[in-house]
């Protein structure tokens, strides 16, 4: 049976709901059809099937494991389309055209599913062009929304009729790949899309909830991965220091900052400017967010227990000269890391912390030896990403009382805030800019890890040649590149904190 159905299966035959709903397929193969199900077929659902096909049919029992998984491969296969531009033109309106889907009985039966496919290709399609890097499809009782999320903002741009929610889901796990029978479980997928000549990968995590599977999309940019180094935008200090350790042949790099920090594109950018035929560079990543040419890479996987701890083990024994592991999060992990980097390797991965000095408190408190902490570390980064003033509609100001406060700033000087315009889709803001703060581990601070200095004791002495974050911040809002509001969103500052 297996070899019929791989060979010669055409599951469109069956409306996706009438599937789904009976647990049915029907393959068309050389001799007619095939009919598969898990169970036996009732009389009434024999003659529904026939009464579809218009034909007679040979029915097969499949184990339903297998049926699930032809399922999902089949209906994927026949309806994935990796143009998500063909269907739309240049005048498409996603408002407009969202506007005129009515949750019709035609619409919801699964005999007509074009407005949904071409729903959600124009939903990718404008995330990609708004520069949205997520898109949450979220159900509610009664309606799904929609929302983007750009420059580290979310903002709803659609709302819908729930009764379109479940087919709208559907559709998604159809061209991801995942299984669209089971719902009570989280899944992830992953599929490449192009929008005309622009090539993206999407990252499909779907979570069950109260009112259906919520399912959000990463965009990842394919152009992001190949960043050159000097395109990041790190302070010219900063981004000698980082390419200056990159040449070491032995060592540690860390990268700390929140989630969306950039950290995996300054990662990447530095990656690529290692690559050469005369290196081995191998990763370990969870997950791999950009497929790197001329760089093996593996990906953890827990269900598997093949965690970062395993992949690093294992990748030592490939004779690797540069090794990047995504994240130190265990003392196991960040063991072997140190262990690799004093036996020879340059090794790059990050650690969530809000500030370069806290990484290295950071792996004290995970239980790493200070004297190897010396010996090891050579570059810490910290970075952020902070919107741009849209530089249409900024408007010049007077600081108030609080910004005054908490940056220091002069109070006979302007600063600039946002106000909002078409061009920025009226949130004022235009883009990202990195802010960043860079540690080189001289002898000096070897001595002061050594010694268990603490944080602050590091941080004067760091700071005292060099620029921290904080004054970063304060100089991109007196050169009119953002507003305070947005320093005290992106680094939390409380009322009354003070830098």
């Amino acid at each position: 049976m297996d070899e019929v159905i791989n060979e010669n299966i055409k599951s469109d035959v069956l409306p996706y709901d009438f599937v789904k709903e009976n647990n049915v397929i029907a393959s068309k193969t050389k001799n007619g059809y095939l009919v598969t199900s898990p169970r036996k077929l009732s009389k009434n659902l024999y003659q529904e099937v026939q009464r579809f096909l218009n034909s007679s049919f040979k029915f097969e029992l499949c184990d339903p494991g297998k049926f699930n998984e032809i399922l999902t491969n089949s209906f994927a296969a026949t309806n994935h389309q990796n143009d998500i531009s063909e269907e739309l033109s240049d005048e498409f309106d996603l408002q407009d055209f969202a506007g005129s889907i009515n949750a019709t009985e035609d619409l919801l039966s699964g005999n007509n599913d074009t407005p949904i496919i071409k729903l959600i290709n124009g939903i990718i399609s404008q995330a990609i062009k708004s520069r949205a890097s997520d898109i949450h499809f979220e159900p509610y009782e009664d309606h799904i929304a929609i929302r983007f999320r750009i420059d580290g903002i979310l903002k709803e741009i659609l709302r819908q009729d729930s009764k379109i929610a479940s087919v709208l889901i559907s559709r998604i796990k159809i061209i991801s790949g995942l299984d669209i029978s089971e719902r009570r479980l989280p899944q992830d997928g992953r599929v490449s899309l192009s929008l005309g000549d622009k090539s993206v990968d999407v990252r499909v995590s779907s979570l069950p909830s109260s009112y259906g599977e919520r399912i959000v999309l990463r965009i990842l940019d394919k152009q992001a991965a190949q960043i050159n180094i000097d395109d990041l935008g790190l302070p010219p200090k900063i981004l000698a220091n980082y390419k200056s350790s990159l040449k070491n042949p032995e060592g540690i790099i860390l990268f700390t900052g929140p989630t969306g920090s950039g950290k995996t594109t300054t990662l990447y950018a530095g990656l690529r400017y290692l690559s050469d035929s005369s290196q081995n560079i191998l990763t370990v990543e969870d997950p791999i967010e950009y497929t790197l040419n001329g760089i093996g890479q593996t990906q953890v996987n827990n269900k598997t227990g093949y965690t970062f701890a395993k992949g690093l083990r294992a990748i030592l024994r490939q004779d690797p000269d540069i090794v990047m592991v995504g994240e130190m999060r265990d003392i196991e992990t960040a063991q072997i890391g140190i262990q690799s980097s004093l036996t020879g390797h340059l090794v790059l991965s990050t650690v969530h912390t809000n500030s370069a000095v806290a990484a290295i408190t950071r792996l004290r408190d995970m239980g790493i030896e200070s004297f190897l902490l010396a010996s090891s570390l050579r570059t810490i980064i910290s970075q952020r990403l902070v919107r741009r003033l849209c530089p249409h509609c900024k408007t010049k100001d007077k600081p108030s009382i609080k910004s005054i406060d908490i940056f220091g700033l002069d109070k006979n000087k302007s600063v600039y805030s946002a106000k909002g315009c078409d061009e920025c889709n009226h949130t004022g803001y235009q883009g990202r800019i990195a802010i960043a703060e860079c540690i080189q581990i001289d002898k000096t601070l070897k001595d002061f890890i050594h010694n268990n200095a603490s944080e602050n004791e590091i941080s004067e002495y760091v700071f005292k040649d060099n620029q921290s974050i904080d004054q970063a911040s304060v100089d991109l809002i007196t050169s009119g590149v953002t507003s305070c509001e947005e320093i005290i969103r992106i680094n939390n500052i409380q009322e009354d904190a003070s830098i």
